[in-house]
């Protein structure tokens, strides 16, 4: 099958995702707020990125802007060998469709639907049909072999998310965004569901980047990256989340928060 959006050039040692000088504003002249200030981040293949940073520093609009889901005002986003600028609208829905992998605060499913219908609706709606070996090692991968003829209102907060993970996975996405991915849940089903991110990197091969504001969440990842005030200030690799809540409170009393 053709893709309708450029081919991608990507290799193995290629990033996922890339952002270079990305900048975005919204409002005009005098109401104008700059939410992301040339910030450029690659994201490795195969690691998972915590993104953190106090309320209002960027990290919800990079995750979209880098998604496709919003347009930069300037600097480039790329997932893979891909220009999402050069994309019109069309190529940018199949882009996310065929490419990325959402996981949001909201586990965002349908009702009507079981977990299995659930996880497999975005191959659907691309008009494939789930690779059987694949979505099986994923069902596997997040534990709910015993719950895909449950609908999500027979299911608890927890596994609803983990439902999503598998929704995200299923379509084997060049990476996935999670965006404050247990922020609804207590903290022994914010602990599965983190478990299963990490273990869909370290198992599966998958990218993950999250953003989140728990030091503890942030400590599943292979690396943080910290913003404040719209651009990168500083990372972490091997996060433990005692060094995660140095950092955060560092910034703090250096004045970075408003």
């Amino acid at each position: 099958m053709s893709h309708a959006f450029p081919s991608s050039s990507a290799t193995l040692t290629e990033p996922a995702a890339r952002a270079s000088g990305l900048t975005k504003t919204y409002g005009k002249e005098e109401t104008r707020v700059t939410a992301l200030d040339a910030v450029s981040v690659e994201f490795a293949r195969g690691r998972f990125t915590a993104v953190m940073g106090p309320s209002g520093s960027g990290k919800s609009t990079l995750m979209h802007c880098m998604a496709g889901l919003d347009p930069v005002t300037s600097g480039s986003a790329r997932i893979g060998g891909v220009e999402l600028s050069a994309l019109n609208d069309r190529q940018l829905t199949q882009l996310r469709r065929e490419k990325v992998g959402f996981v949001f605060q909201g586990s965002n499913l349908l009702p009507t639907l079981t977990a299995l219908e659930n996880i497999t609706l975005p191959l659907r709606l691309a008009g494939r049909r789930p690779e059987q070996a694949w979505l099986d090692t994923v069902v596997a991968t997040v534990g709910l072999a015993e719950r895909l003829e449950h609908r999500p209102t027979e299911l608890s907060g927890g596994q609803q998310q983990r439902v999503a993970v598998a929704r995200a996975l299923v379509s084997r996405p060049e990476i996935v965004f999670a965006d404050e991915p247990t922020g609804n849940l207590d903290s022994r089903s914010g602990a599965e569901v983190l478990g299963f991110l990490r273990d869909s990197v370290r198992e599966l091969g998958q990218t993950v980047v999250m953003v989140t504001h728990d030091p503890v969440a942030a400590a599943y990842a292979d690396r943080v990256v910290f913003l404040a005030d719209g651009r990168l200030v500083d990372e972490l690799d091997a996060p433990t989340a005692d060094a995660v809540l140095a950092r955060m409170l560092a910034f703090e009393a250096q004045g970075r928060v408003s």
